[in-house]
């Protein structure tokens, strides 16, 4: 009977380890670009990406800070080899040990490294180095191998759809015959190591240069009529469909039928240069929202309807040093102050989490927000964290021996940071989102000498030692997310060990 236990036990903890994998779907990751002199430092980046629940993170080299940044968070990261790069590690496997032993070990496992990607567009670049790309992904995997972590970070390589030849109709989808020195040994590289064909895809760019050819709605998901492809059929209502199905039909003609597709980059910018009139706030909202809702739902393609597709936004933010068009240097859906460009919900759930002041609505009773007592630990913490931090409120209340600091847990804590901010910023929907973890309420939350603020009134609150606290937010309750994860286990292991009994 003690080893039936004992080993329901084992099966209990391991079923538990794999719950992730079990509920594992197509998700959305977001693009980090460093190209400007005015962004946030990367700790308060990392904070604005988990406040908005953004899990998986592109950057495009493997900066120090910003892995550090990372570290000991839930967001999982793709690192880049910079195309300058690919010379030095393809010619020598000891450069590629060192670079891994410099860039990555040293942060692995507390950052969570997932993707190496090794070169980046290397056709489009002015240097064609792409005789260099596979070279250097062999040697960046043997380097991986060797400390045992090639099956934990795939090597890839990122490419633009000018790898194709043709894309419409997707059916006749094939790759240029001129890159095909080096993407065939690569797309055998991919399909022996499991790893994805990644891909950056832009309809913006369709629509902008053939606006006669392409209509908008098709662009942006939203087409009231479908493009039929007259050799399968099939039936498109998008240009993202169609572009990833004729990279499909492109690996099929080849041969390469097992090779997952991955999206590196997509979205819409907000603002271009006059001539650019679909770049505008609405139509980067509607492209970027319609794009998160198709890939949250797996809806897959016509031609593979229900297939896993990971996609990731470009851009975290504007960049003002990135040449060309006006257009390039708006991509992001942040500002450097970290103030949504627009609204939008990394949920797919239609809600948007923070917003700039020209987007608020203004509430015509007096409301307060507070924390939804049914949010997690490690949500609430997050917003806190961001609250106290890049949101600007005041936290000096809620810090040991000030007036709100009691009673001294995290969803009372958090309540009175959510209620500053959201009174703050015009005390609207969106200001008390905070990922869905605000509760907007229209009783006073006040007690004894915490008073809450609201909007027009009297919002002192009566502090002690004020001089000694930062109005920082506290960080006590950082560690009480592991009980989330004993409680789901101690969970299972009740389950099943209910199910012996009968």
């Amino acid at each position: 009977m003690a080893a039936t236990r004992f080993a329901l036990i084992i099966f209990a903890a391991s079923l538990f380890l794999m719950l992730p994998d079990c509920c594992s779907g197509s998700f959305i990751g977001i693009c980090y670009g460093r190209n400007a002199d005015d962004l946030p430092t990367p700790d308060k980046v990392a904070q604005l990406v988990q406040l908005h629940k953004i899990k998986y993170v592109r950057i495009y080299d493997s900066n120090i800070q910003v892995l550090k940044a990372f570290a000991n968070t839930p967001v999982e990261l793709m690192v880049g080899v910079p195309n300058s790069d690919l010379l030095s590690l393809s010619q020598f496997q000891s450069n590629a040990d060192t670079w891994l032993r410099n860039s990555i070990l040293p942060y692995y496992p507390a950052t969570k490294i997932t993707y190496i990607t090794v070169g980046a567009e290397v056709t489009e670049s002015p240097n064609n180095a792409s005789m260099f790309v596979v070279p250097a992904m062999t040697n960046v995997l043997t380097a991986l191998k060797k400390v045992g972590l090639h099956k934990k970070i795939r090597v890839s390589s990122t490419h633009s759809l000018g790898v194709l030849s043709r894309s419409f109709p997707p059916s006749a989808g094939a790759f240029n015959s001129s890159h095909a020195y080096f993407l065939k040994p690569m797309l055998e590289f991919l399909a022996e190591n499991q790893s994805p064909f990644m891909i950056d895809m832009y309809p913006y760019y369709a629509y902008r240069d053939s606006p006669k050819k392409v209509p908008l709605d098709y662009a942006l998901f939203e087409a009231s009529s479908e493009v039929i492809d007259p050799n399968t059929g099939l039936l498109y209502t998008s240009m993202f469909d169609a572009q990833i199905d004729a990279i499909y039909f492109a690996l099929t003609a080849l041969n390469f039928r097992t090779i997952k597709i991955m999206v590196t980059e997509t979205g819409w910018p907000s603002k271009g240069s006059p001539k650019e009139t679909a770049a505008t706030p609405d139509n980067a909202q509607r492209y970027n929202a319609n794009l998160i809702r198709h890939v949250i739902n797996n809806t897959g393609t016509p031609a593979k309807p229900g297939q896993e597709l990971d996609v990731y936004i470009f851009s975290l933010f504007n960049e003002n040093r990135k040449p060309g068009l006006e257009s390039e240097r708006n991509w992001g859906l942040f500002y450097p102050d970290q103030t949504s460009v627009y609204n939008l919900d990394f949920t797919g759930r239609g809600a948007v989490d923070m917003t700039t002041s020209a987007n608020i609505t203004r509430s015509n009773g007096t409301t307060w927000c507070i924390a939804s007592s049914k949010a997690s630990q490690m949500d609430l913490q997050n917003a806190v964290d961001w609250a106290c931090g890049p949101g600007n409120v005041d936290c000096t209340a809620i810090q040991p021996s000030q007036p709100c600091y009691e009673p001294d847990n995290l969803v009372s804590h958090a309540s009175y940071a959510f209620n500053s901010y959201y009174q703050q910023n015009g005390a609207s929907d969106v200001a008390c989102s905070f990922g869905g973890t605000g509760v907007k309420v229209d009783k006073d939350p006040s007690y004894d000498n915490c008073i809450y603020m609201r909007a027009g009134g009297n919002n002192k609150t009566v502090t002690g030692n004020t001089t000694a606290m930062s109005s920082t937010s506290s960080t006590a309750h950082k560690g009480s997310s592991s009980l989330i994860y004993g409680f789901v286990l101690v969970t299972s292991l009740s389950i099943l060990l209910n199910i012996q009994r009968y």
